[in-house]
């Protein structure tokens, strides 16, 4: 789940918010924009390319803190989330983490998030993280469906940082001993550089790396400590967002909407079977007659489908460039599109009619009105990383 580029904010200076790392961004020469409502770094001085295959060669460091993080406390909290997801989430053991989808009642997508199970000392405890430009509705959303099931608890004061690339766990665990035997979705309570935290095994960017919860007061000693591991750089959400589109990952508000159903979006996988028809638990999530119906027959009942694009020739495809068959026909739309800095070859993720979503099929992006060759490819665009044990 990655809110990297697409709701950049429209808010004047003045009235964006600060994550508790901002003065350090500044101090590191940050070019710092509007996003979600706050004031986020798009890049360092190194820029966006170098931050890039830093991440892909080292590690960097990323300032997620905009996103939201809250916990849902109480022994009904598993049943509750179930209720509003099409995942499976009672059956999740402590201790390890799963991606979700928040629905509407109609199967379109309110938001991707994260969800780990803490249950600490046996009384339900479910830690979520949702997008940044998301949470305020999501939170809300949440506590008037289930808010009388379980509680609902926000927690604004809490900063939240991504350590990704192939070399992150040789930093981290100078500072935590026995972060390295985390494997990926799995996470614990870790004292980093002296600070409390609650690291995952996690992130967004295709690589093996750690998403650490922290206090806020805390937040500047561990990025500084970890900014001192010489394996890890600063790096913003410009190369945030060009890591997660190699690596497939979807954008919300780019590739994914409240229009969307996770089947048309290709996120199938993120649906368990034990919620599918004929599973234990089938159904009991927004939209779901629909979604099954996708599901059992997208023949019939799926109009477009995600998918993975690479050009035939080296022009970047940029979001919102319409696709065409190779006859002319109107029939998608690019959501996400640029120079893949790892492959040097320009990939895009979009929607296409059912018929063209095949590997190998030809289509045409418009970029400034001329027909730029595009095939469809298998996704990732650049092999995962993820630590599995």
């Amino acid at each position: 789940m990655s809110d990297t580029s697409s709701n950049a904010s429209s808010a004047t200076p003045e009235n964006l918010l600060k994550t508790p790392l901002h003065n350090l961004h500044v101090e590191l020469g940050a070019r710092m924009v509007p996003f979600a409502g706050y004031s986020m770094p798009v890049q360092y001085p190194a820029g966006l390319m170098a931050e890039h295959h830093h991440t892909r060669n080292a590690a960097g460091l990323f300032d997620v803190s905009h996103m939201g993080q809250l916990r849902l406390v109480g022994l009904d909290s598993a049943a509750a989330l179930e209720t509003l997801i099409p995942v499976d989430v009672i059956d999740l053991p402590v201790g390890k983490q799963r991606y979700g989808l928040l629905l509407n009642d109609d199967g379109g997508i309110i938001d991707d998030l994260m969800f780990f199970n803490r249950d600490y000392a046996h009384g339900g405890d479910l830690f979520v993280i949702v997008n940044g430009a998301c949470k305020v509705g999501d939170i809300a959303h949440i506590q008037k469906k289930i808010g009388a099931r379980c509680e609902v608890i926000p927690m604004p004061e809490m900063a939240l940082m991504a350590l990704q690339g192939p070399q992150a766990v040789t930093a981290l665990q100078r500072l935590a001993p026995g972060v390295e035997k985390l494997v990926f979705m799995t996470g614990g309570r870790f004292t980093v550089a002296g600070c409390e935290c609650f690291v995952t095994r996690s992130g967004y960017t295709g690589e093996d790396g750690f998403e650490i919860s922290v206090h806020a007061s805390q937040a500047d000693t561990l990025a500084r400590a970890l900014l001192a591991q010489p394996e890890v750089k600063p790096v913003g959400l410009g190369a945030r967002n060009s890591l997660r589109l190699e690596a497939g990952l979807c954008l919300y508000g780019n590739d994914i909407d409240t229009g969307t159903t996770p089947v048309e979006a290709s996120l199938n996988w993120a649906i368990q079977k034990v919620r599918r028809t004929g599973g234990a638990r089938a159904g009991g999530f927004p939209g779901a007659e629909k979604i099954l119906a996708q599901l059992a027959n997208p023949a019939a009942a799926v109009k477009r489908k995600r998918v993975g694009l690479v050009a035939l020739e080296r022009i970047p495809v940029r979001d919102h460039s319409a696709l065409q068959s190779t006859d002319g026909a109107p029939m998608g739309e690019v959501t996400s599109g640029l120079l893949g800095p790892t492959i040097n070859t320009p990939v895009a993720m979009g929607y296409v009619s059912p018929e063209f979503a095949a590997i190998g099929t030809r289509v045409n992006a418009i970029v400034r009105g001329k027909p730029v060759p595009m095939e469809v490819s298998v996704m990732p665009f650049v092999p995962n990383h993820y630590y599995r044990g």
